[in-house]
């Protein structure tokens, strides 16, 4: 490979994380749609609920931090999050969480990114995985999962879907 091959080819960041923009701006329009009258309710009693799920969507970005920022990280300190008071509240979080995910996205090179991360329930080692190929998982894979969830509560109390991959009901493209 010649020099300006090399400089132009994508990074491993830019190839794994490369539609982390469109992801994570797929995910505002969502959250933004929750109505805030209805965040204690759920679908069914084994579910969460309507605030609880977007909070934790929302918070999601702090995953690829805690991917980054260490060699591990043990399930077994994890606390829930209180439930959210306002809609706003979960903008709030889900700004922040991104903001700072940027800043240790910007720090991160590849070289970081290939190196191995473990998931842990206290002394068992419950997975073992490339950073990229968690944060793909756990960080990215993991927000589609839960905006899946959250479309179908939106869609269950008639509120209009945005379009994530292409238009929904809700949302048809003009042309012209």
């Amino acid at each position: 490979m010649s020099v300006a091959e090399a400089s132009t080819s994508p990074s491993l960041k830019q190839l794994a994380l490369g539609d982390l923009n469109h992801e994570l701006n797929t995910t505002r329009k969502l959250l933004e749609r929750v109505p805030e009258a209805h965040l204690d309710w759920k679908p069914h009693e084994k579910s969460m609920t309507l605030g609880g799920l977007a909070l934790h969507l929302a918070t999601i970005p702090y995953w690829l931090i805690r991917v980054l920022g260490a060699d591990h990280f043990d399930i077994a300190t994890v606390t829930r999050n209180p439930p959210p008071g306002s809609v706003q509240e979960i903008l709030d979080a889900f700004e922040e969480r991104v903001a700072a995910m940027r800043q240790a996205l910007d720090a991160t090179d590849d070289a970081a990114l290939t190196q191995p991360w473990q998931l842990r329930r206290g002394e068992q080692v419950l997975q073992t995985m490339p950073r990229v190929a968690v944060i793909r998982a756990m960080g990215i894979n993991h927000m589609v999962h839960h905006r899946a969830q959250l479309s179908v509560y939106l869609r269950l109390l008639d509120v209009p879907l945005p379009p994530m991959y292409g238009p929904t009901a809700d949302e048809q493209p003009t042309f012209g």
